[in-house]
């Protein structure tokens, strides 16, 4: 047996459901479940007729690691009119299976074990599936915590030069996840100019980036890199999927792009990981990538969802409305701190409001990890909004009836 598998922590959602073990959540309301990450939104109907008419040809055939070279061009038109970003499709595009399965298979290809102290550098709180890459490629996480004062950015001034040193990869989340900050230029240059001098890979997570609040979109790394003049994208590699901007998580496809000198290994790997495309799942991609009204529409839905819920959750928790992403990143009341004894606030939280109202959220220290004397993600919870308004406004309507009544 592999003994890394030994060094990986249970998945939030694991702990998640031992938190909630012996609790019997209130009969008299639904339950609503604000935990997962999941859209709910419908998935487009053209989407639907596109992988349809594609399931007699796609099924009687090997699809290539590379996927279609219709794919590709897709893939590349779009973030030519996302970003102004033009890349080649042969060599700096590739599609992937989901971008969750990328990073993970992302850290197993540029990380040398063999390099004393072998670093990877996630931000903190994060998507536990930077860490799980990181131990199975055999480095050592370094975790980077996020600063409420600056709008949940990632404090990498607070990174030890002997840390930079012997990092090989880091991972960005842009906007983030939990609490959809979007990092601006300057922190852009920051990571580059560290990564030219000490030759370590950027591996930037964007699957959030089509939800947004303001009226600019957010700024994209191959973007940022464009705009300051790195045109060949050296050392960054860019991740995105189809799952959060079409709603269709189930479809699992996505695409990476970037530097061609990491994309080149990186379809060695999958060629043998088996990582291709099914040729149905390409066709469908393909037409979404190549539409944008139903994306608008999202969007709007989200636009029109948060708007609504925000302000009445402010009321009770400390949260605001994110730059971007489908989470609100919310502070418990501070009486939850000694509210049951072995629990955190967030866990309490968490733990009393399924109990009382039947409402699921995730406890935010289950998504980062005590470093430098502090888990950045305690005493707060992570809200999904990803059903409908009525839903996710009966949710927030239970929390603050909730938050009242402890008052």
């Amino acid at each position: 047996m592999n003994p890394l598998l030994q060094r990986l922590q249970p998945y939030p959602f694991e702990r998640l459901r031992q938190l909630f073990a012996g609790v019997t959540p209130s009969p008299a309301h639904r339950p609503i479940s604000l935990g997962i990450g999941e859209p709910k939104h419908a998935a487009p109907d053209f989407l639907k007729r596109a992988l349809a008419s594609a399931l007699d040809d796609g099924l009687s055939n090997y699809p290539a690691t590379a996927g279609t070279s219709a794919l590709r061009e897709a893939c590349a038109g779009w973030v030519q009119r996302r970003y102004g970003v033009a890349l080649d499709p042969a060599t700096q595009v590739l599609p992937i299976n989901g971008s969750r399965e990328a990073l993970f298979a992302f850290a197993q290809v540029v990380v040398d074990p063999t390099l004393p102290g072998a670093t990877v550098l996630c931000p903190n709180p994060f998507y536990q599936i930077y860490e799980g890459a990181a131990l199975l490629a055999g480095a050592q996480p370094h975790y980077v915590p996020s600063v409420a004062e600056r709008n949940f950015a990632v404090n990498w001034d607070g990174v030890p030069e002997d840390v930079w040193a012997r990092t090989q990869l880091i991972y960005v989340c842009s906007p983030g996840n939990p609490a959809g900050a979007v990092m601006p230029l300057d922190e852009w240059r920051r990571l580059f100019e560290l990564s030219d001098r000490h030759g370590f890979v950027i591996a930037s997570d964007e699957c959030y980036s089509e939800i947004y609040f303001r009226d600019e979109a957010p700024l994209g790394g191959l973007q940022a890199a464009q705009q300051l003049g790195r045109t060949d994208f050296r050392r960054l590699i860019a991740f995105t999927s189809l799952s959060k901007r079409s709603n269709v998580p189930g479809l699992r496809s996505g695409f990476v792009a970037g530097d061609a000198a990491l994309i080149k290994p990186f379809l060695l790997y999958r060629t043998y990981h088996g990582g291709a495309m099914s040729p149905v799942v390409q066709a469908a991609s393909v037409a979404a990538w190549n539409d944008e009204d139903h994306v608008v529409e999202n969007r709007r839905l989200y636009r029109e969802k948060f708007a609504q819920v925000t302000p009445l959750l402010a009321e009770v928790l400390d949260v605001a409305l994110p730059d971007a992403s489908f989470y609100l990143w919310a502070g418990v009341p501070g009486r939850f701190a000694s509210h049951t004894p072995g629990l955190s606030a967030d866990e309490a939280f968490a733990r009393e409001l399924l109990a009382q109202y039947n409402v699921t959220v995730l406890p935010g220290s289950y998504l980062a990890r005590t470093a430098q004397g502090a888990n950045p993600g305690a005493g707060r919870v992570r809200l999904a909004l990803v059903a409908g308004v009525d839903e996710c406004l009966e949710a927030a309507q239970r929390i603050a009836a909730f938050c009242r009544a402890g008052a």
